[in-house]
């Protein structure tokens, strides 16, 4: 290898190591992911969570998967605030699933979201972004309406 190669090759090991420190990444699905933290009165519980932006990736949130590790989820990002509704259909892994408002405040938990079922879980209000994170996790974290998420697109008041 020459030395203007091995020069290039460093360069780019080295951006790319040094990338991998920016708090936004990408999953393994193309998905920009974030660091997020609940913020309960059991204390600051962090998740690594895939952001859904466009309707298309929201559209297909977490289908099709049979496994989410215990500290990871996905955030839909709707830039504007609305009423939501979320559903399991093709959705192998029960979730719960909070519905942030504007303010970064949760507004509603939907407790163990039934796999496969077609069934609306409605967001209760106008919500700025919805978290989905394994069945159990607002439990085990303590999680209530109420509780604020802290996440870089959500403007904490």
């Amino acid at each position: 290898m020459s030395r203007r190669r091995f020069g290039a090759f460093w360069l780019a090991a080295s951006l790319a190591a040094f990338a991998g420190f920016h708090s936004q990444q990408v999953a393994a699905t193309g998905l920009a992911t974030e660091t997020l933290t609940v913020n309960t009165a059991s204390g600051q519980h962090k998740f690594e969570v895939e952001i859904a932006r466009t309707e298309e990736e929201q559209a297909r949130g977490l289908m099709h998967r049979r496994y989410l590790p215990p500290d990871r989820g996905m955030i839909f990002d709707y830039a504007d605030v609305r009423p939501v509704s979320m559903w399991m259909e093709n959705t192998f892994i029960s979730l719960d699933i909070l519905f942030v408002g504007p303010d970064s405040k949760i507004i509603r938990i939907a407790e163990r979201a039934e796999p496969l079922s077609r069934r609306f879980i409605p967001s209760g209000g106008p919500v700025r972004a919805v978290i989905e994170l394994n069945a159990g996790t607002a439990s085990r974290i303590g999680a209530k309406v109420g509780d604020k998420v802290d996440i870089s697109f959500i403007d904490r008041k």
